[in-house]
C-alpha cells in the first residue's frame, strides 16, 4: 500500500501513524535517528521547516521510503478521505 502526502502536515501524520503502528514512542524514534524527541514532535505536527535529510532519516528508521510520482488530479475532498 502507498500513502499519499502533499504537505508537511500530511507527511508528519504519516510518520506518526507508522510510528504508532510499530508501537514506537517519539523518544525511541528520535534516538534511532540521532535527533531530539522535540524535533520528531514538530515534524509529526506538520512543521514545514524540516530538512529533507531529516525526513529521510525518520522514514528509514521506520523501514519506509519515499516514492515520487506525477501529481493526480484528485480534489481536496478525495485527498482528505485518505487520512
Amino acid at each position: 500500500m502507498h500513502d499519499l502526502a502533499r504537505s508537511p502536515k500530511q507527511i508528519g501524520q504519516l510518520i506518526q501513524r507508522h510510528r504508532d503502528a510499530q508501537g514506537m514512542t517519539q523518544a525511541v524514534l528520535a534516538s534511532r535517528t540521532g535527533m531530539r524527541q522535540e524535533m520528531v514532535s514538530r515534524i509529526e505536527g506538520g512543521h514545514d521547516g524540516a530538512k529533507i535529510g531529516t525526513i529521510c532519516d525518520l522514514l528509514a528508521a521506520l523501514g519506509l521510503e519515499m516514492t515520487i510520482g506525477k501529481r493526480s488530479k484528485s480534489s481536496l475532498n478525495d485527498i482528505a478521505d485518505i487520512f
